[in-house]
């Protein structure tokens, strides 16, 4: 016995555009206007963590444990956000010397991102394949002297040691997750998800608001060298609005994605991480 697929309706909002011409231009406006929006993603963290703490915010599967999933809660992101975020501080790190991530997608990877993000220091989330893909490391070299990063992180020193010690300055710090031994020169990312926060975690955030850089998200390289581009926190937070008024059903209930997209582009690091 077969059975008919299973659908169901998926509400659309945003379907059509006004246009008017004007002076040989013509010009493109959303026919439903944008309604308002936080002027910080931080402030939607702190909401979900008070409104549903033990939710899952992000899930991933554990090769070493059989493929168990683990799970990250808004409310253990909130508090690893608060720690890495008073870490960061304490290095008096800043858009001159921002976070750079080598690593694929993890839970530590959106941690470390979302807690330089509460606290207004811009990050950077690099192509891994600058770092296991290339032998030259032009690109991952390219994109440590734009950013001059004042500390950089790999999941694995293993796998990213030897780009890191080709490409990155001697000054800056490691910090890493796996594979550290006990290098007196690598910082465990332990250190930073156990630093207390003060009151300045909190004074940081609220210095925070819609022109404060998020992330510096490199173009593709297809063409030359890679281009950082600056995403505010007005940008992100648009952009998630403008996501829920053109897809009315991704407030309906909390949408589960399953996502392979790396969070060095667009598609996944703001789209999706950010929703």
């Amino acid at each position: 016995m077969t059975h008919p697929p299973r659908y169901r309706p998926v509400a659309f909002g945003v379907t059509r555009a006004v246009h008017r011409e004007a002076a040989g231009n013509i010009y493109l406006t959303c026919e439903q206007p944008l309604q308002p929006y936080s002027p910080r993603m931080s402030e939607r963290l702190a909401q979900w963590a008070s409104a549903k703490p033990d939710h899952t915010l992000f899930a991933q599967r554990d090769a070493a444990l059989g493929g168990a999933w683990q799970h990250l809660t808004y409310r253990q992101a909130l508090t690893a956000a608060r720690s890495i975020g008073q870490a960061l501080l304490d290095r008096g790190l800043n858009a001159q010397r921002p976070v750079v991530i080598l690593s694929e997608n993890s839970l530590e990877h959106a941690m470390l991102a979302l807690g330089a993000m509460y606290v207004g220091i811009p990050f950077c989330a690099a192509s891994p394949a600058y770092s296991l893909v290339s032998r030259d490391y032009d690109k991952l070299r390219h994109v440590l002297e734009t950013l001059t990063p004042g500390l950089i992180f790999a999941q694995d020193w293993p796998r990213f040691q030897q780009a890191i010690e080709a490409a990155a300055g001697s000054g800056t710090e490691i910090v890493v997750k796996h594979g550290h031994n006990g290098e007196p020169l690598l910082t465990p990312l332990e250190s930073l998800l156990n630093t207390p926060p003060t009151s300045a975690v909190d004074e940081a955030m609220q210095a925070t608001g819609p022109d404060t850089v998020v992330k510096f998200l490199f173009t593709s390289g297809s063409t030359k060298l890679p281009k950082a581009v600056v995403n505010t926190q007005r940008m992100i937070c648009a952009n998630q609005q403008q996501m829920r008024q053109s897809m009315p059903f991704l407030a309906e209930e909390p949408p589960v994605l399953v996502d392979w997209l790396p969070w060095n582009h667009t598609a996944g690091g703001n789209h999706d991480f950010f929703m």
